[in-house]
């Protein structure tokens, strides 16, 4: 059964288009290596909520917009297999080397669906 990576992060507004070229360097290289869906999304209604919402779960800033997106794979061992492949490629050691966002509060997990891919 497929196995997902979901990601949410915050990215200044003047950086979007950086961490659009950064995606679009990075989704070939996850696809090489297994993924097998590599969305990635803006956000465009993603209010400040009073107890939890996205902006809050990444403590975003109020010149940040939010980024959501996920990385499907087959299974969990071809998920395990390509990031650790994706780790120790040379083309992604000076791009992943960014200030595009903060790395420290962008929040990650794997998930086993139920339902889907």
């Amino acid at each position: 059964m497929a196995y997902v990576d979901g990601f949410v992060l915050a990215v200044p507004k003047t950086k979007i288009e950086a961490y659009k070229t950064l995606a679009l360097t990075c989704e070939p290289i996850w696809r090489e290596y297994g993924a097998i869906g590599y969305p990635e999304c803006i956000g465009d209604d993603t209010p400040y909520g009073e107890l939890t919402s996205f902006p809050r779960l990444v403590q975003a800033k109020e010149d940040e917009v939010m980024v959501f997106s996920w990385i499907v794979y087959p299974d969990k061992a071809t998920r395990d297999s390509c990031n650790k492949k994706v780790m120790e490629d040379p083309r992604l050691t000076e791009t992943m080397a960014t200030d595009i966002f903060d790395g420290k509060r962008m929040i990650f997990g794997g998930f086993a669906p139920f339902i889907g891919p």
